[in-house]
């Protein structure tokens, strides 16, 4: 038996820095590996698909979002089955139990909205753990299993959340204990857990059959999701009597989202970041956060925003994480010399670069852009003459 274990889906999302057409680009996108799970699937010959929570970024959703996702789902080809997770639990506002829903959800979609045993077909069975609340005070997975035999039947566990060994808090009550889990695989009562909840493609525990999928398109940067863009290819030996797994990982996320960290000092760093930046490809489906520190003349800083400008045209998102950039600017001794003003003028340069220097708080960032800006508007006098 084949299937794919995919996870985390959460359609709907928004991410906040991504402005103007990026949006619904990354919108389309995280549909778009939905609806291309059915050529996948007619590929490697899956035999259906288990999604293990947070199908949906949220309940509340517009109905065009709820549509188009079920046209996506429909676009599978084979059968799907929805695990409700900590973003869509079936609560009071469930997604799942809407009219909308209802009247669109495709014939080859079922949601698996009961705990306990659902059957896949005649020797094969998903034992489903589905959140209702967004803050379970037990551990569903325990639940569920005390009730699993080991009867001879291939069973495969669904569930989301966060597992003891993996969490810096592993007293919490929601979270999956491994040691239940184990028990259940070598007891034979189930054969394969497909997890949820962690972004990061990751297997856990040494037996080989228990994974997260991550999500399927990236979510987040990369030092916090450090494996993103997967679907398991998952096979399971029904003729063997301890049901042997194996798990292939596929790639087919598209997007990324990037951190960079640079010292900047000079022209010469700025001119490398540039480089770095320039090399990086399929920009129009990239997001890069930067964390530069250093210290620059107001030309090279100057040169840095305008490096920054042009790259903003061109990907999907770039710019400065503030909390970890720390870049000062000094002017350098005669860097406004030879402006060619005089008088008034000439002494207003002179009060600026003294605030520039001061490291005066907002004072200080204020003068600095403000020469920032005389050197550009100089510049382009000078090229316009």
């Amino acid at each position: 038996m084949r299937f794919v274990h995919t996870a985390d889906w959460q359609l709907g999302m928004t991410r906040h820095f991504l402005e103007g057409e990026a949006q619904p680009r990354y919108s389309a996108a995280r549909r778009d590996a939905v609806a291309g799970l059915g050529e996948l699937a007619s590929e490697v010959g899956a035999e259906f698909v288990v999604v293990s929570g947070d199908v949906f970024e949220d309940n509340q959703l517009a109905p065009r979002v709820i549509s188009q996702s079920l046209e996506a789902m429909r676009a599978i080809g084979i059968p799907v089955y929805l695990l409700p997770g900590n973003h869509d639990p079936l609560d009071a506002a469930s997604v799942y139990t809407s009219a909308l829903f209802a009247a669109e959800c495709p014939d080859n979609v079922t949601v698996l909205d009961r705990a306990g045993i659902h059957e896949v077909r005649p020797g094969v069975q998903i034992v489903a753990a589905p959140w209702r609340s967004k803050r379970p005070t037990t551990d569903l997975v325990a639940d569920v299993l005390a009730d699993v035999p080991a009867d001879g039947v291939t069973r495969i566990l669904v569930a989301h959340g966060g597992v003891d060994i993996l969490d810096p808090d592993p007293s919490r009550p929601s979270l999956i204990r491994l040691a239940a889990v184990r028990a259940a695989i070598d007891s034979g009562a189930i054969h394969y857990v497909a997890l949820g909840d962690k972004h990061s493609r990751t297997e856990v525990g040494d037996t080989g059959r228990v994974w997260y999928s991550g999500s399927p398109e990236v979510t987040n940067y990369d030092d916090i999701e450090a494996d993103p863009g997967h679907v398991l290819v998952v096979d399971l030996d029904e003729a063997h009597p301890e049901r042997t797994v194996s798990v292939r990982a596929r790639h087919i996320g598209r997007w990324r989202f990037a951190t960079l960290r640079r010292q900047v000092d000079d022209s010469r760093d700025i001119a490398d970041l540039d480089l770095n930046l320039d090399l990086l490809p399929d920009k129009d489906r990239t997001v890069v956060r930067l964390a530069l520190t250093g210290t620059l003349t107001v030309t090279d800083r100057a040169a840095l925003d305008a490096c920054l400008d042009k790259y903003a045209r061109l990907f999907a998102w770039v710019g400065l994480w503030e909390r970890h950039s720390e870049l000062a600017v000094v002017p350098a001794d005669g860097e406004f010399a030879d402006l060619g003003i005089g008088g008034f003028a000439a002494s207003a340069v002179e009060e600026l670069v003294a605030t520039a220097r001061s490291g005066d708080g907002e004072s200080a960032q204020d003068a600095q852009g403000a020469l920032a800006l005389l050197l550009r508007l100089t510049a382009a006098g000078s090229g316009a003459a």
